[in-house]
């Protein structure tokens, strides 16, 4: 297949422009499966999901206390007869006119009942409350349809369902879910230096945590990943794998051998099977990194180092995998922080700066940057608490403030 290559050897894509034109043109897949709720969390929903009952379906009580009429308690004190007792998952009798019945939290109000006084508001006596404190209709009373409506649209075609989401379902019955299958994902590794965690290094080499990194990443995420390895630096090795994986991913991602080094393959290899429509971002950590297609398989190319891996995928490649699967949205959202830091001008690269959150001298927050920030210093992600934007040109003066992105954005 002859390349049809589009980008330029030296122009640097803004970050901004480089993801919209990833999430235009990434493909997406088909198929759908239903999945148990259990099953469910993290998955990208295929249909919009309606309710089908009100939640809750009948009226209820929100405190322990006593059902009654509010038009029977016009001046207080009053003392009203009790004759029933009605706890969750029971259903009263009518209520009849200038009487009250003992109810429990979640228990359904009987008819003709239109409040509920907290017991802390009442005398109880023999057989007779006595109530202390003036009351409402709808007092302490969950009505029906409170929470949700039947019909209600409760979760749009293309939402990751969270936790919280699993409960709402739960809630109207639904016991599985239509979503779309699993994005099946290929990890590749590039560098004749890399080495597998629990062998002995040899002269040369390092240890291939970018690997473990993106996988452990990639497992947070509903996607089916397929250990490619480590490729060797060998233009025709990194071309067949490539190839072969192209028929068995719907994506795949190497790291290395992305940049303009003399054993830097992957960009060659990608358009001897297909074509780079992406290279070089205005960012910093992360420049050389690659988006593309192997046949009909997505390709995206991140830099060997670790932090640049880990910022490109995080920022990058992780949203455009949820756009593969459909999501509505999956772009990270920080906030303002004031810097607790100056800083000249930088070049033409947007920068992301490995920083910490302390307290400033007014009890408030601010954002100081991690003494390395080498692209190579892995160690230097876990020792700080995200990412600190800094638009390129742009000098930082203590009080700026900032788009402060949190590690747990990235990687929820």
């Amino acid at each position: 297949m002859q390349p049809s290559t589009t980008v330029s050897g030296s122009a640097l894509t803004p970050v901004d422009a480089a993801c919209r034109q990833i999430w235009e043109t990434v493909p997406q897949i088909s198929g759908v499966e239903s999945v148990d709720l259990l099953a469910a969390r993290g998955r990208i929903l295929e249909r919009d999901i309606h309710a089908g009952i009100d939640v809750p379906p009948f009226a209820n009580s929100a405190m322990d206390g006593y059902a009654l009429r509010a038009a029977d308690v016009r001046t207080v004190p009053v003392s009203l007869p009790v004759n029933r007792r009605i706890a969750a998952g029971q259903a009263g009798d009518a209520l009849p006119v200038g009487e009250a019945a003992r109810i429990f939290t979640g228990a359904a109000l009987p008819e003709g009942a239109d409040a509920v006084v907290i017991q802390e508001n009442c005398r109880a006596g023999d057989g007779e409350v006595t109530v202390l404190a003036p009351v409402m209709p709808g007092d302490h009373v969950r009505a029906a349809g409170d929470a949700v409506r039947e019909g209600d649209l409760l979760f749009g075609s293309g939402h990751r369902l969270q936790p919280q989401d699993i409960g709402v379902l739960a809630s109207i019955g639904c016991a599985d879910v239509p979503v779309r299958r699993k994005l099946r994902v290929g990890l590749l590794a590039t560098g004749d230096e890399l080495a597998a965690p629990g062998t002995p290094l040899l002269s040369g080499q390092i240890y291939n945590g970018n690997f473990y990194a993106l996988a452990s990443m990639l497992q947070n995420m509903p996607v089916e990943l397929a250990d490619l390895g480590i490729a060797a630096d060998d233009l025709e090795q990194t071309r067949q794998t490539l190839l072969e994986a192209s028929s068995r991913v719907d994506s795949i991602i190497t790291t290395g051998g992305v940049s303009v080094g003399d054993e830097d393959h992957v960009r060659a290899a990608v358009e001897s099977e297909g074509e780079l429509q992406l290279w070089k971002l205005a960012i910093k950590p992360g420049k050389p990194l690659a988006y593309g297609r192997v046949r009909q398989m997505a390709f995206f190319g991140l830099p060997g180092n670790p932090v640049s891996a880990f910022v490109t995928f995080c920022l990058i490649v992780r949203p455009a995998l949820f756009r593969m699967m459909g999501a509505a949205a999956a772009v990270p959202a920080g906030y303002r922080l004031p810097a607790g830091f100056s800083r000249p001008p930088g070049g033409n690269r947007q920068e992301y700066l490995r920083v910490t959150v302390e307290a400033d001298t007014d009890g408030g927050e601010q954002a100081l940057p991690f003494d390395n920030q080498s692209s190579g210093a892995g160690s230097s992600l876990s020792r700080s608490s995200g990412l600190l934007v800094v638009p390129p040109h742009t000098a930082v003066e203590p009080g700026d403030r900032l788009v402060f992105i949190p590690y747990s954005e990235l990687l929820a």
